[in-house]
């Protein structure tokens, strides 16, 4: 692996790692931050995609890739929603473990991967540490029936968010587009759902269109996008290719999770936080093992 090629599989590590913190840090409603975090993703796309000289896709392609990006957006409301419940610390493991598992179960269903009973087994055991490193970085000394309740619903809010995160994933699949022709209508599909979604609670609420703080976060966007651009140019054969490129973009969850730590005031004991860091690597080993076997 040559320098260059590594420098950028580590873009997803400060893009996907530094998004939810900025994007907690500036704060707002939900609506608000999918508001802006997506028009910030669409003006980092257009700008590329002009540079570059990559033209709009058309028929099914366009279709599927516009749904890719709804699927997402979809996805991230629900997780902005948890970030407000339990923290983005303890958010994004546990749904970087349920696109793990996702991720993993799709390609072995559909895509026919893990072929024989030892990549089986190898892969199912890898699953379980996946599940099991998600549990500790949201182990609590203290232990009460509210907390409980609430991470409870937290967890049950981002399963079904993951529904949303691999059509993101599964729907480019579909097309005959590779990664960068993707980026565009993907980003037309996010700022889409934002917008509507934005209409929607503009007829019960304050508009999110009106309010600042959506517009601050068009900067968190950008952190989005850099992640999901240096993401799709790693994963190309002549950088890093999928698997190394995907094991890279997983690093984003110790940022993701620490950042929020350390600068949010998501504070855990002494205790708690070896235990979270020993569920990350658990996480962090068995993505390895599932691209790998």
């Amino acid at each position: 692996m040559n320098v260059t090629a590594l420098l950028i599989g580590l873009g997803p590590l400060l893009g996907w790692g530094l998004y939810p913190t900025i994007a907690s840090k500036i704060g707002g409603r939900p609506v608000n931050q999918i508001l802006g975090s997506t028009l910030g993703t669409f003006i980092f796309a257009l700008i590329f995609a002009m540079v570059k000289g990559i033209g709009l896709a058309s028929g099914m392609d366009l279709v599927f890739a516009i749904l890719s990006g709804v699927g997402w957006a979809s996805a991230q409301i629900i997780t902005f929603k948890s970030f407000g419940m339990i923290g983005s610390s303890r958010a994004m493991p546990i749904t970087t473990a349920f696109q793990l598992l996702g991720a993993s179960l799709w390609g072995v269903i559909a895509l026919g991967n893990w072929p024989g009973v030892t990549a089986k087994v190898l892969g199912g055991l890898a699953l379980v540490l996946i599940v099991i490193g998600a549990a500790l970085t949201v182990w609590s000394e203290e232990k009460s029936e509210e907390n409980a309740s609430v991470l409870k619903k937290a967890v049950i809010y981002l399963a079904i968010g993951e529904i949303g995160y691999w059509a993101y994933s599964a729907a480019p699949q579909a097309t005959n587009l590779d990664g960068m022709q993707s980026f565009l209508p993907q980003a037309i599909g996010m700022l889409l759902v934002a917008v509507i979604y934005a209409a929607f609670l503009s007829t019960k609420e304050k508009s999110a269109f009106t309010e600042a703080v959506s517009y601050k976060h068009i900067f968190s966007g950008f952190f989005f996008a850099f992640a999901a651009l240096t993401y799709l140019i790693s994963a190309q054969p002549d950088m890093n290719g999928l698997a190394t490129g995907f094991i890279l973009s997983q690093t984003s969850v110790i940022l993701a999770t620490l950042t929020g730590i350390w600068f949010l005031g998501q504070k855990k004991t002494p205790k708690e936080m070896r235990v979270t860091m020993l569920g990350l690597v658990l996480i962090i080993v068995a993505a390895t093992v599932t691209v790998l076997i």
